[in-house]
């Protein structure tokens, strides 16, 4: 028919949304992942994800250090 056949109800309540940026030394990102999943975690949707990344380079505009020592 070309329609629409079935119709799918939702529960279009808001979720909050919350962004949080962690930067670690790598030797910590996984002890900090598992701690984020736990705190986190309640099984159900919303929940959240955890994007894990390589940065660069960091510089400590005030002080000028670099990477290691301006983490």
């Amino acid at each position: 028919t070309g329609g629409i056949d079935k119709i799918e109800e939702y529960d279009d309540e808001f979720l909050v949304k919350m962004k949080l940026e962690v930067i670690v030394e790598d030797e910590d990102a996984e002890k900090v992942t598992e701690a984020i999943k736990k705190a986190a975690y309640s099984g159900k949707i919303g929940d959240g994800k955890i994007f894990i990344y390589n940065i660069g380079q960091v510089i400590r505009i005030r002080t000028g250090e670099k990477d290691s020592d301006a983490v």
